[in-house]
């Protein structure tokens, strides 16, 4: 029987998940938990990175996550679930890896600087201005290192936009078992096929944009947002022909209704449909996608301290794992 590789992937606990959330990322890690070992990490570290000035929410945020996940069919009997402050040693490795970390490699990192854009903490992607910017968030990546390496992950997946992250966390690998001698594998990235769902408005999903639809959303809210997506702006009236490859309603429905594709792309390229009729079926469509996630996920709602037991037994199980790796490393710098 192959030997089964071990992953670690997380993410920033900032409220309730959507469905760009299912499609990207959790989906796919329902099916690699039955492929690999799994590591998946609440990182409320790294959610401090840029909302250090409240975080009277987090700790509801992290709870929230962890609902999700669960009702998106993370399983805590395959995967090891966890809060990344709940295990120490994340931030003694980052400590320890950051030692041999040049810096011109995090103001160089492409994600890096396209984030400290979007979000306005630069106003361009210069490397001088990267400079100014707080280590909190400019070590971002290391820290992300230190996550992945803990545990001797050899695989991440990701989006194509994230793997400079991981090309970094290689290359520390790489000169810390240089200079040190061999104890972390070095990462490989694996790709995810994800579609590029955008919200409701055509921007990228985004809480604080208001564009999003929820994993916990009803049928009506669903209703009420997918009024909001633009289509064709040269179909004004239902009976005019329309054109799906400029619709965003129509790749909504590439996602959650393929089976009818063919028969809305040819009633809307006629005219036969018009867009409110469209947008009510995709709501239909989308609340019936959800439904199975959204119950389980009111089932857990409904008992937080199951959840928040499933979280430390979890972060227990991974502290345990994470404390045999950091011996090997005080071993290799001398901190023994």
């Amino acid at each position: 029987m192959a030997k089964r590789g071990k992953i670690f992937s997380g993410m920033r606990p900032t409220g309730k998940l959507h469905i760009g959330h299912l499609l990207g990322a959790l989906e796919n890690w329902v099916v690699l938990q039955d492929e690999y070992d799994c590591v998946f990490g609440i990182v409320d570290w790294h959610a401090m990175t840029t909302g250090y000035t409240d975080l009277s929410e987090l700790p509801e945020n992290v709870r929230e996550m962890a609902i999700d996940w669960l009702a998106a069919g993370i399983d805590p009997e395959k995967s090891i679930v966890m809060r990344q402050s709940f295990v120490k040693e994340h931030a003694e490795l980052h400590l320890i890896l950051s030692m041999v970390t040049p810096t011109p490699w995090l103001i160089r990192n492409p994600t890096l600087k396209e984030q400290a854009r979007d979000m306005g903490l630069i106003k361009s992607e210069d490397d001088t201005e990267m400079a100014t910017i707080d280590y909190g968030y400019l070590g971002y990546p290391v820290l992300q290192s230190a996550d992945i390496l803990l545990y001797k992950a050899d695989t991440v997946p990701v989006g194509a936009d994230q793997v400079p992250h991981i090309e970094i966390s290689r290359e520390i690998a790489r000169r810390f078992n240089h200079i040190f001698g061999a104890v972390f594998p070095e990462p490989q990235a694996k790709l995810t096929q994800t579609p590029r769902l955008a919200g409701v408005d055509g921007r990228k999903m985004s809480k604080s944009l208001q564009n999003c639809i929820y994993l916990d959303d009803d049928l009506d809210t669903i209703v009420s947002q997918t009024r909001k997506m633009v289509t064709d702006p040269q179909k004004l009236r239902k009976n005019d022909p329309g054109r799906p490859e400029v619709c965003s309603v129509f790749e909504y429905h590439t996602i959650f209704n393929p089976h009818e594709l063919p028969t809305i792309e040819t009633e809307c390229k006629s005219g036969a449909l018009g867009c409110v009729a469209c947008k009510k079926n995709l709501a239909e469509r989308i609340d019936s996608y959800i439904a199975p996630c959204r119950e389980r996920r009111r089932e857990y709602a409904q008992n937080p301290e199951k959840v928040d037991q499933l979280i430390q037994q979890g972060s227990d199980t991974a502290r345990e794992i994470a404390q045999t790796t950091m011996k090997d490393v005080r071993k290799a710098v001398h901190l023994v």
